[in-house]
């Protein structure tokens, strides 16, 4: 009775290995497939914010269309001409991409 409870222990003692395994393999393939590119595509975010300049064709946080008219980098405020005659005032951190660029990848 005893080599049966001592076999049955060892048996769940590799199971718990495996287990690990399993638990680290899954945490390497989530990182691989969600967390890093997130990460790529956040910094290349930050990159494009950080070089902003005028005349550029940009789309705002909220989907609005609009032109930078200038970027002041000491209170990192954005100005943005939306319309004729109507410029908005918005953080630096809500202009996330290049209209130009977007175009030219679709083609």
């Amino acid at each position: 009775m005893t080599n049966i409870v001592l076999a049955a222990q060892a048996a769940q003692g590799g199971s718990g290995m495996s287990m690990l395994l399993m638990m680290v393999a899954i945490f390497a393939i989530m990182w691989f497939f969600m967390i890093r590119p997130q990460q790529k595509k956040q910094k290349e975010i930050q990159k494009f914010q950080n070089a902003l300049t005028e005349g550029t064709d940009v789309v705002i946080g909220g989907g609005i269309y609009g032109t930078v008219k200038n970027v002041d980098l000491t209170t990192g405020k954005v100005k943005v001409k939306i319309a004729d005659n109507v410029i908005i005032t918005v953080d630096k951190n809500s202009v996330f991409k290049d209209v130009n660029s977007t175009q030219v990848a679709a083609k």
